[in-house]
């Protein structure tokens, strides 16, 4: 499942890894846009910067986005008001508006092609229009220009929509390519293929590769999606969440960027080249019995809207998303660290990553915007601790479910789902120990509490897992640890 914009994207060099005895002041894990522009921000300011990437550049969240950077995010910024007070909630805007003239004029100066549109955020029927009432009161009380449409020139079902003009879309592989080119250009070195497998807990950090190398550094940045150590429990504070796209030849240009403001969501934007992608059907990642079906569901949408159009491309996405819609940027705990995280973006990455580039470099060097300080310094409230109630709630349901999947399939002890017998693996996430789900649209192994992924054989593809699955032949003697 490749998506349009990796399948487009030429591979990126790589540079040999930092000796032990050449320390580097940053070390920054991920090579998404959260990663590649905290590296480049900091190694403008004159570090030594080293970015590591367990796959390759964009192969996570960045290069499977839809691309759209937006100010008008869907119903984010009216959910942001139900959980956080006014002045977080126009930070939250400050900071994302900051963000998107950032990339933009970064794209400008490297020769990144994007197109502007109109962000669209509209109700498929009736049941959806209070929704997008909500948010337009939102985002106008937040002081966006946004603009009521009873009617879209669209072929889809819709009954109103809020609209904001002078928004943007991207391939976001094209401005990898564009970091990755100036981070070199400024002395940042890039490293693909090394999986972190541990992190000291005391001191200068240093963290341990897969094949055995360390690196040491004055600051670490976890750039990861979500956070590969446990040690600021963010997973217990984040939902996991995977969508889909498509990617179909044969249509027209678009005027606007669409998405629903249901549950059950759909977006649509043109691409140059005849292009639609859309987008929707997601769920929480391992929480379904098919995702071959919300795969087939996005599909039947876009065959009746879309007709005449092929698809060439299908992929989906992981994000993650915070109890209050804000993400957490900053010191892995409270207090002050040394090391930085960046997660809960909640689909809205192409703004969003480069908030958290700019929080964590200005952080490391000493000059935080007003917006950052007010976010990171931003306090739960009842509403955002009932929805981490509501989270956890989910992943206990997950563990009662996989409980009774095992006892149905009669598995010995703890081997997990039946197919991963016939795969020769224990299916047993090796960050907390969830049951494993067959992920039937992308041939992974899913895990249901905190969103890991595993390939068919085993070795992790994402989340906060560190170490590959058991095999079956060592189940026995070893126990799944992980980074802590």
């Amino acid at each position: 499942m490749t998506s349009l914009w990796l399948d487009r994207a030429a591979p990126f060099a790589d540079d040999p890894l930092p000796g032990s005895g050449a320390p580097v002041d940053a070390l920054v894990v991920g090579a998404g846009l959260t990663g590649l522009t905290t590296s480049l921000l900091l190694a403008r300011a004159g570090l030594r910067v080293a970015c590591v990437e367990a796959r390759q550049v964009g192969a996570v969240t960045t290069g499977r986005t839809t691309g759209k950077v937006s100010l008008l995010q869907g119903t984010h910024l009216s959910r942001i008001r139900s959980h956080q007070s006014e002045d977080v909630a126009a930070a939250y805007v400050d900071a994302n508006r900051e963000g998107m003239e950032w990339l933009l004029r970064f794209c400008d100066d490297h020769a990144v092609p994007y197109q502007r549109r109109t962000a669209v955020t509209y109700a498929a029927d009736e049941q959806e229009r209070s929704s997008v009432e909500e948010e337009h009161q939102a985002a106008s009380a937040l002081g966006l220009a946004v603009e009521w449409r009873d009617t879209l020139d669209v072929p889809f079902p819709h009954v109103a929509a809020t609209t904001l003009a002078d928004q943007a879309q991207i391939d976001s592989m094209d401005v990898l390519a564009a970091l990755v080119e100036q981070l070199r250009s400024h002395g940042g070195t890039l490293h693909q293929g090394h999986r972190v497998r541990s992190v000291s807990k005391a001191g200068r950090p240093t963290i341990r590769l897969e094949g055995g190398e360390t690196l040491t550094a004055d600051h670490l940045v976890l750039a990861t999606g979500t956070p590969i150590l446990d040690r600021g429990l963010h997973f217990a504070r984040l939902e996991p969440q995977r969508s889909y796209a498509l990617a179909l030849d044969g249509a027209g240009p678009m005027e606007g960027m669409y998405l629903s403001a249901g549950s059950d969501a759909r977006s649509v934007r043109d691409a140059p080249g005849g292009t639609i992608v859309v987008g929707g059907a997601g769920h929480v990642v391992g929480r379904t019995d098919s995702h071959l079906a919300h795969l087939d569901r996005l599909r039947a949408w876009a065959a009746k809207w879309y007709p005449a159009t092929i698809e060439t491309h299908h992929w989906s996405a992981q994000d993650y998303s915070s109890a209050d819609g804000v993400p957490y940027v900053g010191p892995l705990r409270r207090g002050g660290d040394r090391i930085h995280v960046a997660t809960g973006y909640q689909k809205w990455g192409m703004t969003n990553a480069v908030v958290a580039a700019r929080a964590i470099s200005s952080d490391i060097l000493g000059d935080m915007p007003p917006w950052a300080q007010t976010l990171s310094g931003r306090r739960p409230t009842s509403s955002n601790a009932a929805e981490i109630t509501r989270i956890n709630l989910g992943v206990g349901a997950a563990v009662v479910t996989g409980a009774v999947r095992t006892a149905r399939e009669r598995l010995p002890g703890n081997a997990g789902p039946a197919q991963a017998n016939q795969c020769g693996i224990v299916g047993v996430c090796t960050h907390l120990g969830g049951l494993l789900k067959w992920n039937d649209a992308e041939g992974t192994w899913d895990c249901p509490l905190h969103g890991s992924r595993f390939t068919p054989d085993g070795e992790v593809l994402e989340g906060p897992a560190t170490r590959p699955l058991l095999k079956r032949s060592s189940a026995a003697g070893e126990a799944g640890d992980r980074a802590d």
